[in-house]
């Protein structure tokens, strides 16, 4: 990955979420999203966490390390701890404290020497990586704070870096679930919202997954259920992995129901 093509699309997907959100007043900051228990304050308040920790990785790695050793003992008490630091610094804070933590982010990612690795949660990334992570997390909260407002965001050819991340943490969802994950090779071919082709994985893979990248990213990040998804797949390890996709490490979570949205298979129909 480009470094400084990810940060310049994780730069713009942060501005189209802080498009949507700028505006809301108290009542709709408070509106609660799919994520249970989680309103789109929690949204917001959990992407400058998670700004705030690749800065300190980026520029600080032994503040870095203190800030999550915590979390490598109790994870989710950890974060949702400090959810409610954030919070409770209301809305105006909360906006604040996430411009400036995902500005800094950037420039200190930017910054890292040609090379140079990054420690992070479990092993330690390039940064390129880490910003596609970020973009990641941007994007699918987002797709939570969307859903909230009602609102269909614009599909755009910026999650490239996302799609081919989704692939290079495959083995999330194996781990999620308990499961060893395959050894062999997948491949993707899927359109962009542009209408480009998109092929990342070996030619001669046999577990083949095609369809439209948009639903592939939401199907990594779980704000859909593949039943409402244009993706199929070739191979019983690429069908199984279509039932267990996540890019990020951890708890699968709920998920999301078929039908669960009023787009489900928009993709199809577009």
């Amino acid at each position: 990955m480009e470094l400084q093509e990810v940060c310049s699309y994780l730069t713009a997907e942060d501005n189209a979420l802080d498009g949507l959100v700028a505006e809301l007043d108290v009542a709709a900051w408070a509106t609660p999203t799919p994520a249970p228990g989680w309103t789109i304050g929690h949204q917001i308040a959990h992407l400058a966490f998670i700004a705030h920790l690749a800065r300190l990785a980026a520029s600080d790695g032994a503040a870095f390390e203190a800030e999550v050793a915590p979390a490598r003992i109790d994870f989710q008490g950890s974060v949702d701890t400090v959810l409610a630091e954030y919070m409770a610094d209301g809305q105006e804070g909360v906006m604040a404290r996430w411009r400036s933590e995902r500005s800094a982010a950037t420039g200190a990612l930017l910054a890292v020497p040609a090379g140079q690795m990054v420690p992070w949660l479990v092993n330690p990334l390039p940064p390129s990586v880490l910003a596609a992570a970020g973009y990641m997390e941007t994007f699918g909260h987002g797709q939570d704070v969307a859903d909230a407002l009602g609102v269909r965001r614009e599909r755009t050819d910026r999650i490239k870096h996302l799609v081919a991340f989704g692939l290079h943490t495959r083995a999330f969802g194996y781990m999620a679930h308990g499961i060893k994950p395959p050894e062999e090779q997948f491949r993707l071919e899927l359109t962009a919202p542009s209408g480009a082709r998109w092929e990342f994985g070996p030619a001669d893979a046999t577990q083949l997954v095609r369809g439209s990248a948009w639903d592939f990213c939401l199907l990594i990040t779980r704000r859909r259920h593949r039943d409402d998804l244009d993706l199929t797949a070739v191979g019983a390890e690429a069908d199984r992995w279509l039932n267990i996709a996540q890019a990020y490490r951890g708890p699968a979570g709920e998920g999301r129901q078929p039908g669960q949205f009023a787009d489900a298979q928009s993709s199809q129909a577009a």
